[in-house]
């Protein structure tokens, strides 16, 4: 299933691109787990929603030959631009500052799939959210989304290991499946293919915990912590109907 990221990790110079360039469990392995539930092609048209640094974009550029538009709010695209160039994707990925909570600058049925990796959690949290970009896609495309999540609610009852890591914006974001089931199911215009926990969660975290980046540094003893007993990795994938 990760053929294309171990063959890339494989490299050193790659494997350093790769801790320098992640900004949570490792995108690339997250989105290529994500990406072989679905049929993409060097003939679709993707938006990378949250693309971050960029790693879910390379893998879709590499590995499919598919057109992406890599958006981000908080990386700027001339720094993806110049990253793209480096890897030579520059040809098949067009970076651009989006916020999208506030809408997104594409006409409707624009995009064959609508594709967002370690990021939907932030801003994907509403009854509102979905609905606002199910437009963008066309019929008989998909949304496809894969987060950090919880095995079960905590609610009140936080675990007490937990408790040193739990603020407001961690219990807003980390949820269980079948909450993000429930938000999902309230949507119209959508049927939902498949929801399930994925299998790289303990790999895609243990890679991004060997980032320099300080967030990865500050993770250990939340993960430490932790131990196995409460995170997952969701998938979420609906079908535009």
């Amino acid at each position: 299933m990760y053929t294309f990221t171990n063959q890339f990790v494989s490299n050193d110079k790659n494997a350093e691109f790769l801790k320098t360039a992640m900004m949570g469990p490792n995108a690339m392995r997250v989105a290529e787990e994500l990406a072989s539930h679905l049929n993409i092609n060097e003939n679709m048209r993707i938006l990378d929603l949250g693309c971050g640094c960029g790693l879910s974009t390379l893998l879709l550029a590499k590995k499919y030959g598919a057109s992406v538009f890599a958006a981000d709010l908080w990386i700027s695209p001339t720094e993806n631009y110049e990253r793209f160039a480096s890897i030579g994707i520059d040809d098949k990925a067009v970076p651009i500052s989006v916020d999208a909570t506030k809408g997104l600058p594409f006409a409707n049925g624009y995009f064959d799939l609508l594709f967002t990796v370690d990021a939907y959690h932030y801003f994907g949290d509403t009854s509102e959210m979905l609905p606002s970009l199910i437009p963008f896609v066309k019929k008989g495309g998909y949304i496809a989304v894969a987060i950090p999540g919880l095995k079960y609610e905590f609610g009140e009852n936080v675990p007490n290991e937990m408790r040193p890591f739990w603020n407001d914006e961690v219990a807003r974001t980390i949820r269980s499946i079948d909450w993000w089931k429930d938000l999902w199911s309230k949507a119209a215009g959508i049927e939902i293919a498949d929801i399930r926990e994925m299998d790289c969660c303990k790999q895609a975290w243990d890679e991004w915990l060997t980032s320099p980046n300080p967030y990865a540094v500050g993770d250990i003893k939340m993960m430490e912590a932790e131990g196995g007993k409460y995170f997952n990795l969701i998938q979420l994938i609906a079908k535009v109907i």
